[in-house]
């Protein structure tokens, strides 16, 4: 059987190719975005992904900013799954250039050199590879990179209606983002709320004339703080901790003379495994209301679910022996919040530190990357020697 093994040039050699591709969000873009979006880096994928093989489709989540999927046939009928993001946040506060992609002391730079192009580098040095020495899978391989995930992750959700409307079942499902490739079995979803409390303006010579916003908000940030106090205290159901509640954001006021007449505020609440993102928002409108000495609208900015995965799953377990890398759950969200029930195991696992994201200085180890494509060779079935 010929081998599907990669060297580590080639693993460095696509990632440094994706790096070099702009891809930043539309809301982290700025001067130095270069090309933002993803519609470059999509149009090169759906490229690729042909060129290897693969039967390859294109979705746009939004105009001009595309999913693609490409799909290549294996030796079974099972369905493996890989979700990768392929926007970016914003580099304007970065030095030197941001998507140089160099190979500096065995650490690849630059701009989504960690989150979240690494593990996709490795997916096509892989796949590369397959073509070349014409191997197929173990089993049906589906690489899904997806749009939109730093930003609003509604490009995932869009690839989750493509899975139902072909009914497809998937046995495993694993999500790209930087894990040390440790499995990540759980994490927190969240809610984005924004509160506008509706006082009334009057000359500040007179303030008693109108009623101020500000002020009135005042008292329901401590009414807000006293909830975060009661949900961590609350004890936790699963490892992945407690819910909390943050008051992120706030607006108000036109002008030093001019009681405020409106006062917006922005929260993110964090949710646990079980809880319901449209109930949470119902029940913090509530809160607000009866909390604030003026009137509150409340809005939904976004509404993501909780991920938690059984920690004791056979492939868990495998991916644990594979990696060296004991499991886990995570602090941050990923796009597994969009995928409950459509494969029979999920986990987010990636090469890299989330330490290293979305900093100023971003980027990953290329012994990483050598870790991530032993995993994937067992895992897609593929020869190693």
């Amino acid at each position: 059987m010929k081998t599907t093994r990669v060297g580590t040039d080639r693993l460095v050699s696509w990632l440094r190719k994706l790096v070099q591709i702009p891809s930043v969000g539309p809301g982290n873009a700025g001067p130095r975005s270069g090309d933002w979006g993803e519609a470059k880096i999509a149009s090169r994928l759906v490229d690729w992904f042909e060129a290897f093989g693969g039967e390859v489709h294109r979705e746009d989540v939004f105009p001009g900013r595309p999913n693609v999927y490409g799909l290549w046939r294996g030796r079974s009928d099972r369905w493996f799954a890989i979700d990768v993001h392929i926007d970016t946040v914003g580099v304007e506060t970065m030095p030197g250039d941001p998507f140089d992609g160099r190979l500096e002391q065995g650490r690849v730079h630059g701009r989504g050199a960690v989150d979240d192009k690494a593990g996709l580098g490795v997916v096509l040095a892989l796949l590369e590879a397959m073509h070349r020495d014409g191997t197929a899978p173990g089993a049906n391989l589906l690489i899904a990179a997806t749009a939109d995930e730093e930003t609003g992750a509604r490009g995932a959700p869009v690839f989750a209606n493509w899975i139902r409307r072909r009914g497809i079942k998937l046995d495993q499902l694993m999500v790209f983002e930087p894990t040390l490739c440790a499995p990540i079995y759980g994490h927190k979803g969240s809610v984005g709320i924004e509160l506008e409390i509706q006082g009334s303006a009057a000359h500040s010579s007179k303030p008693e004339l109108g009623k101020n916003a500000i002020v009135a908000t005042a008292d329901l940030i401590l009414a807000l703080d006293e909830e975060h106090r009661r949900l961590i205290g609350l004890p936790a159901s699963t490892e992945v901790g407690t819910g909390t509640l943050t008051v992120s954001v706030i607006h108000g006021g036109q002008a030093v003379n001019i009681v405020p007449e409106t006062c917006r505020l922005l929260l993110d609440r964090r949710l646990v495994p079980g809880e319901e993102p449209a109930s949470v928002a119902e029940e913090l409108s509530n809160y607000a209301k009866a909390n604030c000495p003026l009137p509150v609208t409340m809005k939904t900015t976004h509404q993501l679910t909780a991920f938690y995965q059984q920690p004791n799953t056979p492939w868990i377990r495998q991916l644990h022996a594979w990696s060296g890398m004991e499991p886990n759950v995570a602090p941050y969200g990923t796009n597994a919040w969009a995928y409950g029930g459509l494969a029979n195991e999920c986990v987010i696992l990636g090469p890299g530190s989330i330490d290293q994201a979305h900093r100023d200085a971003e980027w990953v180890e290329v012994a990483e990357l050598e870790k991530l494509a032993g995993i994937l060779t067992y895992w897609w079935g593929l020869p190693s020697s």
